[in-house]
């Protein structure tokens, strides 16, 4: 089983930038399509980004596109997740997530793995 481990996240004004880091270990990211997905309190977690095995299929949710962006690099074990002109409603704790299928799901329950999560806070 892959472990994930997210880190980059932080409070920051709106209009700037986080560039989310999402790292592999026990086994190689390269077998798994990475996505990204967010929850705030008392509402269901939701798709932000999500990328195939090799780079070749990005998806983004449209409430992101324009402003996110996210990439992999399998040499390095590591996705990331990079957020730019940032709004207060972008606030959650983001989530990287593995699934083995060579289909890129939006859905949360495709995902296997998780990793423990990165809190954005975004002020006004």
């Amino acid at each position: 089983q892959v472990r994930l481990v997210e880190s980059g996240g932080g409070l920051v004004q709106a209009g700037t930038s986080l560039r989310l880091s999402c790292v592999a270990s026990g086994r190689a990211i390269a077998a798994y399509t990475i996505g990204w997905f967010r929850q705030t309190p008392g509402k269901e977690r939701e798709f932000v980004a999500a990328i195939s095995w090799g780079g070749d299929t990005r998806r983004l949710a449209d409430s992101v596109k324009g402003r996110f962006t996210i990439s992999r690099d399998n040499n390095k074990n590591t996705a990331w997740l990079q957020m730019n002109s940032l709004k207060p409603e972008d606030t959650a704790v983001y989530y990287c997530a593995a699934d083995a299928s060579i289909v890129v799901y939006e859905t949360e329950t495709s995902y296997d793995a998780w990793g423990q999560g990165t809190q954005v806070t975004v002020s006004s």
